[in-house]
C-alpha cells in the first residue's frame, strides 16, 4: 500500500486518499459491499468487533480501502511534482441500527462521497432515510447502490431495478442529490450465510462509477491539527495506537498532540497508513498514531489536536435550521441530544431570532454561517420559526444549547440536533435541526459571566390597569403608554395600596376623549325602579370607553430584569 504526497519523503509513488462513507439500513449489505471492494483492511474493518460478529450487525465504524490508478480527470496540468500516480479510496463502513445512529454522524463528518446503499427488496426504510439526511448535512456527492438484485425473480428483475430507481430518483428531487447515479449490485449472491463461490456481480462497476465520482477534495495542511479518533487499543513492546481521520492540519512523527478530554499531552512515536508506515500524514488521511504510557480504556472515541487548540465548552451559540422530515415540535427549553462535531450530548435550547426580517430576507434558506453579534437586539422565541404555511423559507434564527456535560470541539463545526429517545421502531425522522457553532463559552458560570451580554428580549404588553401582587410600583414610574384615544402619557406613580397607578398626558385630553370619559360613569341598574327606602340604587358597571396600553421589553438575560422601551 502507497501513502499519499505529504507522507513519504522516500517514495516516488504519490497517492491521493478519498474517504467513501458507506451508509444505509441495518442488513442491507454495507459490510459486504465494503469487503468486496477493498483490498486492505485495517484493524477495524469487517466487524472484528466480537460483539460485531456475535450478533451479525456493525456496532462501529469500520475502515478499509482499495487503491487504483489516477484517473484522468483528477491530474493537475503543470508541475509534476505536484502529480498523484494513484487514488486510494478509504471507504467508512457505518453502522445502519437505529440505536446508533450518533456513531453515524460521526463517521458522515470525515467523508468525501457517500455510498447509500438500499436493499432493491425492502426500498427506501427509516434509517435509510435518516442516512440520506446525514449525507446531505455532511458531504457534496452520493452514489446509491441498490443491493441484493440476486434475490429479484430474474424475470422480473430488470423491471424491479428500473421501478425502484425511479422511486429514489424522486425522492431526491428536492435534495441536494437530485440526478445522482444509481448502480444495481448483488455483492453476496445467496445471502451472508451463503458460501463465498459465487463472484459479487456488479463490483467491478460500482469501482469504475467511483472513479468517475472522484474529485479532489480541499486538503491543507496548515492550521492546528485536528483528528478524529475512532479505534484505541494497545500493541504489546510498541505502545498504544489511536487510529482516526485528521480533519485538518497535518501530523509528523515527533509532533507533540493532545487529548484534550483528558488533558493528557503525547509525543507521535510512529505511524502508519494502511499498514505502511509514514512519517508524515495531512487532513484527509486515515493513519495510526503510536503512542507511549497511555491506557487505551481511557479514549473510546474522541478527538486529538494540537496543545491548546480546542475549548471544552458548557454552552454555545449556534445558526439553527430544522430539518424539514421532522414533525415534531422544537420547542424552546426542551432537551435534545446535541452532536457537537465529534461528540453526542444532552443540551437545553432556547430558540431565538431577529426583532423583523432582515432585508432581502425569505428569498431562500437561511445561510448555516448565519453572522450572530452581540451588539445586535434578537427576540426571544417559545418554539423555532417556520415559514409561513411551510412554503416560505424558514426566517433567520439562532439558538443557544446548554450542555448537561462539557464538549470539546473546533469553532464553527457541525452541530446536529436530534431526539434520540424516539421510538427507533417508528416511522418518523429523529434528526431535528442542524447549525454551526458561532460562539462558545468555557467559563462554568457562564450564567453571569456570558450571558448578560446577550440581547434577547422578550416582548411585554399590559392592557388596562396593571395589578400585580406585591410589586414595587417604582419599577413602573416613567414608563410610556398610549391611550386606545391616541394619546401618549407617562406613568408618574402608583396610587393607593390597589395596585393602581397615575398617568400624566402632558398635552392633556381631547375633548372627544373627555366626553368619553364621561360617559363611563357608573349609570342605573337595570329597569331603573326606585330602591327600597333606607337603601342605595346598586350600580352598573359599563365596559370602560377607554383603554391604556404599556409596551415594554425585558432582556431573557438580564440579571436586575430591567423593563426598557424603544
Amino acid at each position: 500500500m502507497t501513502a499519499p504526497s505529504d507522507s513519504l519523503s522516500d517514495s516516488r509513488v504519490k497517492t491521493l486518499n478519498f474517504n467513501v462513507g458507506v451508509l444505509g439500513h441495518v442488513d442491507s449489505g454495507k459490510t459486504s459491499l465494503a469487503r468486496a471492494l477493498s483490498s486492505i483492511a485495517s484493524t477495524a474493518a469487517f466487524d472484528k468487533n466480537p460483539q460485531s460478529r456475535e450478533r451479525g450487525v456493525t456496532l462501529d465504524l469500520g475502515f478499509s480501502s482499495f487503491t487504483v490508478p489516477l484517473p484522468d480527470h483528477l491530474r493537475v496540468p503543470g508541475d509534476q511534482n505536484d502529480q498523484c500516480d494513484s487514488l486510494q479510496f478509504t471507504l467508512v463502513d457505518c453502522p445502519g441500527h437505529a440505536s446508533l445512529i450518533r456513531t453515524i454522524i460521526g463517521g458522515a463528518q470525515i467523508i468525501d462521497l457517500m455510498v447509500l446503499v438500499v436493499d432493491v427488496v425492502k426500498g427506501l426504510q427509516t434509517q435509510t432515510a435518516e442516512c440520506l439526511l446525514i449525507g446531505e448535512l455532511t458531504c457534496p456527492r452520493m452514489v446509491v447502490v441498490l443491493n441484493k438484485t440476486d434475490l429479484l425473480p430474474p424475470a422480473k428483475r430488470q423491471s424491479a431495478i428500473d421501478k425502484m430507481t425511479k422511486r429514489l430518483q424522486k425522492t431526491l428531487e428536492n435534495t441536494r442529490f437530485k440526478d445522482c447515479p444509481v448502480i444495481a449490485v448483488a455483492v453476496k449472491p445467496g445471502g451472508p450465510d451463503a458460501p463465498d463461490t459465487d463472484e459479487p456481480q456488479g463490483v467491478p462497476e460500482l469501482m469504475e462509477l467511483l472513479k468517475t465520482q472522484s474529485y479532489r477534495p480541499d486538503r491543507d495542511p496548515q492550521g492546528p491539527l485536528l483528528m478524529a479518533v475512532d479505534h484505541c487499543f494497545s500493541i504489546r513492546g510498541q505502545g498504544t495506537v489511536m487510529t482516526g481521520t485528521i480533519l485538518q492540519g497535518a501530523l509528523a512523527v515527533n509532533d507533540t498532540v493532545e487529548i484534550p478530554t483528558l488533558k493528557v499531552t503525547k509525543k507521535v512515536k510512529s505511524m502508519q497508513m494502511f499498514r505502511t508506515p509514514v512519517s508524515r500524514a495531512m487532513q484527509g488521511d486515515r493513519v495510526g498514531v503510536c503512542v507511549t504510557q497511555f491506557d487505551p480504556k481511557l479514549l473510546e472515541r474522541g478527538v486529538v489536536c494540537t496543545p491548546g487548540s480546542l475549548r471544552s465548552l458548557h454552552a454555545g451559540l449556534i445558526s439553527a435550521r430544522k430539518i424539514g422530515y421532522f414533525k415534531g415540535a422544537l420547542a424552546t427549553r426542551a432537551k435534545f441530544h446535541v452532536t457537537v462535531g465529534h461528540d453526542t450530548v444532552m443540551a437545553k435550547v432556547t430558540f431565538f431570532g431577529l426583532p423583523s426580517p432582515a432585508p432581502g430576507a425569505g428569498a431562500g434558506p437561511a445561510p448555516l454561517d448565519a453572522p450572530f453579534s452581540f451588539d445586535r437586539e434578537y427576540l426571544y422565541q417559545e418554539s423555532y420559526a417556520e415559514g409561513p404555511g411551510g412554503a416560505a423559507p424558514d426566517p433567520e434564527q439562532w439558538a443557544l444549547l446548554e450542555f448537561e456535560r462539557p464538549v470539546t470541539c473546533p469553532a464553527l463545526c457541525l452541530v446536529i440536533g436530534s431526539k434520540l429517545d424516539t421510538d427507533i421502531h417508528a416511522n418518523a425522522c429523529r434528526l431535528a435541526f442542524q447549525g454551526r457553532l458561532l460562539e462558545g463559552f468555557q467559563d462554568k458560570a457562564y450564567g453571569e459571566s456570558a450571558l448578560p451580554r446577550l440581547r434577547i428580549a422578550k416582548m411585554k404588553h399590559k392592557e388596562g390597569q396593571v395589578e400585580r401582587k406585591e410589586t414595587n410600583m417604582q419599577l413602573f414610574v416613567g414608563l410610556k403608554v398610549a391611550l386606545s384615544t391616541g394619546e401618549a402619557g407617562v406613568i408618574e406613580g402608583g396610587f393607593g395600596q390597589s395596585g393602581k397607578y397615575k398617568i400624566r398626558v402632558a398635552e392633556g385630553l381631547r375633548a372627544d376623549t373627555i366626553q368619553l370619559l364621561g360617559s363611563g360613569s357608573k349609570k342605573k341598574g337595570k329597569g331603573g325602579g326606585k330602591a327600597e327606602p333606607g337603601q342605595e340604587e346598586e350600580p352598573r358597571a359599563e365596559p370602560h370607553p377607554v383603554s391604556i396600553h404599556l409596551h415594554f421589553k425585558r432582556y431573557v438575560f438580564d440579571p436586575h430584569k430591567k423593563m426598557v422601551q424603544s
